[in-house]
């Protein structure tokens, strides 16, 4: 049986209220016997039920969600999958915040950020822009004892208590390592296409790729670098001129979203002129792609994960309770047409 409060208080030689402030860090007991009651919880291995407090105060936690929607697919599902999560969570004295925020803009994100109530707000998950405005918004929440996490794109530097989300690194190694085994030794020129290279998984995932390019493929050469801000008409055009300035190119990363102005090119293009496309998350667009034989991989991450991580990181961070941490690692996912789900 797992020890309760009462257990607890009967070790201690108190009552269940004492136990209570304890547990809670509110005022009123005496140090000595603060110590007695943190020593039978400890040698009682008692673990706090968090729902059960909540419910006990009457307690609402509202987690605020702040994610981009501008035109990528994959920032509409973690979206969608933040809603669903509000929907399951309904009854359990939890209340997802979930508001839109202009991509890609730092003043709109700290924006959204100050208008956020500290008085009602009990944690903030974010995806991270960076910004000398967003990072002066998150020390405010950090002062005021509110725990944050970043989304798919971290901001080590910025006062935050977690990120959730696959290693972007290692996913643009992984990029530059599957381009260069398709490409079979053949020299030419890559071109990279990001949403913005302001965005920290963006620059990491570009830094991943390079790591792997410069050292394990030396006839490649990834030169060139896009951003069409993840939509389809900046990503077809960007794209379109540096085919008439570069000439033939002979492998193609997209960093983030956009895809739709990339099919459209290569769509256009000779079956011989067409690139090594390697490409991130799996959505409608990159299957279609990857059954056409237009895009050879995608590298996807699992939105319903990270927002119900995000969600346990932040109850735990609130409530002062354990995470289990191998169910908080984003794995990152390949497909091949061969292994579509």
């Amino acid at each position: 049986m797992r020890p309760t409060i009462y257990d607890v208080a009967r070790a201690a030689g108190v009552g269940l209220a004492t136990v209570d402030r304890v547990l809670n860090d509110r005022p009123g007991v005496r140090a000595a016997t603060a110590e007695r009651v943190k020593a039978a919880v400890d040698r009682l291995g008692f673990v706090r039920d968090a729902s059960a407090a909540a419910l006990a105060r009457k307690r609402v936690d509202t987690l605020a969600f702040l994610i981009p929607d501008g035109p990528s697919d994959f920032m509409h599902r973690l979206e969608a999958e933040a809603r669903e999560a509000g929907r399951r969570l309904a009854g359990r004295r939890v209340n997802l915040d979930i508001r839109p925020v202009p991509p890609f803009d730092g003043d709109a994100l700290a924006a959204a950020l100050r208008a956020l109530d500290l008085e009602t707000v009990a944690g903030v998950a974010l995806v991270a822009t960076e910004g000398a405005a967003v990072k002066a918004e998150l020390a405010r929440l950090g002062a005021a004892g509110i725990p944050v996490v970043t989304l798919v794109s971290d901001a080590p530097t910025y006062p935050r208590h977690r990120y959730v989300g696959i290693d972007n690194v290692a996913a643009g190694r992984t990029a530059g390592s599957l381009l260069g085994q398709f490409l079979g030794g053949k020299a030419g020129k890559i071109v990279v296409v990001a949403g913005s290279m302001l965005v920290r998984d963006h620059v990491e995932r570009r830094m991943g790729f390079d790591q792997v390019i410069l050292s394990q493929f030396p006839g490649l050469q990834a030169s060139v670098t896009l951003e069409g801000r993840d939509e389809r008409e900046a990503t077809r055009e960007a794209l379109r001129a540096c085919l008439a300035r570069e000439g033939d190119i002979v492998g193609l990363y997209n960093i983030g979203a956009g895809h739709e102005g990339i099919v459209d090119v290569l769509e256009a293009l000779p079956a011989e002129r067409r690139p090594v496309v390697v490409a991130h998350e799996l959505n409608d667009v990159t299957r279609a792609a990857l059954q056409g034989g237009l895009i050879h991989a995608v590298i996807n991450q699992d939105a319903g994960h990270e927002i119900r991580s995000a969600i346990r990181v932040l109850r735990s961070l609130i409530d002062g309770t354990p995470l289990s941490e191998g169910q908080e690692t984003i794995r990152i996912e390949i497909y091949l047409r061969d292994n579509l789900p």
